[in-house]
């Protein structure tokens, strides 16, 4: 690896690091050439910007990822009828745990991320997101409205949107909540166990019938 590979990935580590722990607003460019080991000029030869910096750091993740949802979501839309829900969200399973390549914690690291750009409202990454992966997502939302064809698109998003935040708060529970499984319940859970079983309760919440 050379020296410019070696910095880019020394700020890159850093930066995810610290994102996840306190969120990108919270995180000062500083905290992390302090972390990384480098200076300030570094970080603008590298990356230009603090959101270039938070973009980098989730598309190490994303390209990963949204290739694979990409091939899942059409070989479910070639299907000569509606899937089930449930069939639906578990094509994300293999592809989250896949992001354990790009490094040891990646799928509840990635999915810790991907709250803090909702909560700490990150405009920019919409635009990233639509950008570089408008028509996958797309995809998955149509996927979801021919399984739930009752439902009104409106209805859709806000129930997408609890669900990405039930699935934000478990993740960045994680360690908690298997530590309460093997003390209260003798169950050892490891992190595909917990995704196993969010799905079935998803599912349910995003498909039960309309309060109007």
């Amino acid at each position: 690896m050379s020296n410019k590979q070696s910095t880019q990935l020394k700020i890159l580590e850093a930066a995810e690091q610290l994102f996840a722990e306190t969120g990108f607003s919270a995180t000062s460019l500083r905290q992390i050439t302090s972390l990384a080991e480098v200076n300030l000029a570094s970080v603008n030869y590298h990356f230009g910007s603090k959101k270039e910096l938070i973009q980098a750091v989730l598309q190490r993740y994303l390209a990963v990822l949204m290739p694979r949802l990409d091939q899942e979501f059409n070989r479910l839309l070639s299907a000569q009828q509606p899937n089930q829900l449930t069939t639906v969200l578990s094509v994300f399973v293999e592809p989250l745990l896949e992001l354990g390549q790009v490094q040891p914690q990646g799928t509840s690291t990635f999915l810790q991320l991907l709250g803090r750009g909702y909560t700490d409202v990150q405009g920019h990454l919409r635009w990233f997101f639509n950008h570089h992966y408008g028509r996958t997502l797309d995809k998955f939302v149509l996927l979801v409205q021919q399984s739930c064809p009752a439902l009104p698109a409106s209805e859709i998003f806000w129930r997408l949107h609890f669900s990405l935040g039930t699935i934000v708060f478990t993740m960045a529970s994680n360690v908690a909540l298997k530590d309460i499984a093997a003390a209260d319940f003798n169950e050892t859970v490891e992190i595909d166990g917990v995704i196993q079983r969010l799905i079935p309760y998803l599912a349910a919440g995003i498909a039960a019938p309309s309060a109007a």
